[in-house]
């Protein structure tokens, strides 16, 4: 009895900016660091090509596993220079975990993370009513991470000796950013998700508030459904992002179609000096969980 081989995936196209796609999508849930900004500065191609795209009558919802929650994400969005006409709407991993801190009511938690991922709690607390203690690890029922405590210097294993603690009381815990790394100007520097990553190899529960998760897009679609005045199908929606793991598989589990820019964290993998290589790129997505269907150096329109 023969069997038929299974089909060679499609492969991926290569547009020449976003205005190849932009006709059969009404909305474009974009993802923010390494594709409107690095942390440093905003990328104008980028954010005329959002812009472009609501002038067309689409709906634009950035979405981003930034750990705090929308009004001090806005906040950055401006100093960065980026235009309020770039996006209708913003939906971050901060928001969602919100939800979820505020589900566990007053139980006090332990907070992993910079002192700048504070305004988290304050926001809580006047948008929720709810104001758990931040305690010592060894009085948390839970734990929260929003990155690591100095950025610039640790390494997520600096957190092996305080993990092993968590997963000996087995407690739960929280990842406000599903990011392993993220770029900051030419900087590579370390998310709470990559902290996640080492507690869930010990066995130890991890609830990931952002993408590649289902609650971070289903927030967004029902954002993007009000600006459109109606239910959005998901065979209108095109996610842009430059995450394998996050952006693209988030994407595709969830079920719409992606576009993946190749200059953000992935770049020394498909990109050659004369910028992204379809061969690089073929071979980069052999293992991949997702595909893009289509792909761009940097957003343009």
């Amino acid at each position: 009895m023969s069997t038929v081989p299974p089909s060679p995936p499609a492969p991926v196209s290569l547009v020449s900016g976003l205005r190849d796609l932009a006709p059969a999508y009404d909305v474009v849930l974009c993802d923010v660091w390494g594709v409107v900004h690095n942390g440093k500065q905003h990328f104008a191609a980028a954010c005329a090509a959002l812009i472009r795209f609501r002038e067309e009558g689409g709906v634009v919802v950035l979405v981003t596993n930034a750990p705090r929650p929308n009004p001090p994400v806005r906040e950055q969005l401006d100093r960065l220079g980026v235009p309020r006409a770039a996006f209708d709407d913003i939906v971050t991993s901060g928001d969602v975990t919100l939800a979820l801190i505020a589900a566990h009511g007053e139980a006090p938690l332990h907070h992993i993370g910079p002192e700048r991922d504070l305004a988290l709690f304050s926001i809580l607390t006047g948008l929720m009513g709810v104001d758990p203690p931040r305690v010592d690890l060894d009085d948390a029922s839970y734990v929260v991470c929003t990155g690591l405590f100095d950025d610039q210097t640790e390494k997520p294993g600096d957190y092996d000796g305080q993990l092993a603690r968590m997963r000996a009381r087995d407690l739960e815990f929280i990842s406000a950013n599903p990011d392993h790394v993220v770029h900051v100007g030419d900087r590579l520097l370390y998310c709470s998700g990559a902290i996640a990553d080492r507690y869930e190899k010990l066995g130890g529960r991890v609830l990931q508030a952002g993408k590649p998760f289902a609650p971070i897009y289903e927030r967004a679609m029902d954002i993007a459904s009000k600006h459109r005045g109606g239910r959005v199908e998901k065979s209108r929606v095109l996610a842009i992002g430059d995450g394998m793991r996050t952006d693209i598989r988030g994407a595709g589990d969830f079920g719409i179609d992606s576009l993946f820019i190749a200059g953000g964290i992935h770049q020394g993998d498909v990109q050659d000096a004369a910028g992204l290589d379809a061969a690089m790129l073929e071979k980069f997505l052999q293992n991949a969980e997702s595909r893009p269907k289509a792909a761009l150096g940097t957003l343009v329109w």
